[in-house]
């Protein structure tokens, strides 16, 4: 008999439409043999299930079922692809966990704590070898005092962004000060994110972007990094979804020693932030330096034919059937 698959897509937020390409990705690589794949649209006014004809199916929040022909649909799996909240910030993992359902990602805490910049930060202060830009976090009761308390610690340019949220939405390159205040009320208003603002000090250097998952045996798997060059000023939404303007290099350049480097941080962090299946960590080496700089964590990356957890798989050596496989069944396993 097969496994049932809910495929989570959707969400509140600005990344839905990113969240459905990559839904519809990872469906169409799944190994059909092994699962029967549903897709689960979760937005804010209504969760459903959409059958090839188009169809919707509404979904019973009391156990997370369906019905279709009469007959009572529930599931084995939950194999969440929805960036942003609430499938991103543990709102939906503490759902399953309270109904009983396994899933793919990280659980409530470890999703809740990433999704905050912030705080993540904080937690991975001292992993060994990786260092972090200086910051000040402010939150809604302090935008007010945001501007003075951004100029007294930090020295430009800064990088403002949201504290919780993804794609690059609501981020700014600030080089003059002038242009501060605009970027502090972007990020504060950028919808779905908190109304909370991390401003970092600007880090000179290559850009990186790496997986690594917890495969079926226990294992952490880390896969070939991602270099990022962008035509942009920096890698905003524009540069990550319109075709051109950045080129992506998988495996990226880099020494055996970084690589093997930059292995050990990835790791140290995974295991620091209790990840579960698949993350993505952003980083920068830092020129003169030779210093990789903690970005962010991604803890529901995305997963287009384009996107860098499928290209660094394919680099791996690996098919992306088998990798959406890998993680399917270290869900199934996983007791915690």
């Amino acid at each position: 008999m097969k496994t049932k698959v809910a495929l989570i897509t959707g969400g509140y937020t600005g990344e839905a439409e990113v969240s459905l390409k990559s839904a519809a990705f990872v469906q169409s690589q799944m190994d059909t043999a092994r699962y029967d794949v549903y897709p689960v649209h979760i937005t804010v006014e209504d969760w459903y299930y959409l059958d090839a004809e188009g169809k919707t199916f509404t979904i019973d929040r009391s156990d997370f079922s369906f019905v279709q022909n009469g007959q009572k649909v529930t599931f084995d799996v939950a194999f969440i692809i929805l960036h942003g909240t609430p499938g991103e910030d543990g709102r939906l993992q503490g759902y399953f966990d309270m109904i009983g359902l396994r899933y793919t990602s990280c659980n409530a805490l470890t999703s809740a704590l990433t999704m905050n910049k912030g705080y993540t930060k904080a937690v991975l202060t001292g992993v060994p070898e990786m260092y972090a830009a200086k910051s000040v976090l402010l939150f809604e009761s302090q935008r007010a005092q945001a501007y003075g308390m951004v100029t007294d610690a930090l020295k430009l340019p800064y990088f403002v962004k949201p504290n919780a949220g993804g794609s690059s939405i609501g981020m700014t390159k600030v080089k003059t000060i002038d242009a501060l205040q605009e970027a502090l009320d972007k990020a504060y208003d950028a919808e779905g994110t908190g109304q909370e603002v991390l401003v970092e000090e600007f880090v000179t250097g290559r850009e990186f972007s790496q997986g690594i998952f917890r495969n079926a045996q226990g294992e952490l798997v880390v896969l070939p990094a991602t270099e990022v060059k962008t035509t942009r000023e920096f890698f905003d939404f524009e540069a990550k979804y319109t075709p051109g303007l950045t080129e992506e290099i998988t495996p990226a350049d880099l020494t055996v020693e970084q690589q093997e480097r930059a292995g050990r941080i990835i790791r140290e962090i995974f295991v620091r932030l209790n990840c579960k299946g698949m993350v993505r960590v952003d980083f920068f080496l830092e020129n003169g330096t030779d210093n990789f700089y903690f970005i962010e964590i991604n803890t529901i990356p995305g997963q287009t034919a384009q996107s860098f957890i499928p290209q660094q798989v394919r680099a791996f050596g690996m098919k992306e059937t088998a990798f959406y496989t890998e993680l399917i069944e270290a869900a199934l396993v996983n007791t915690d």
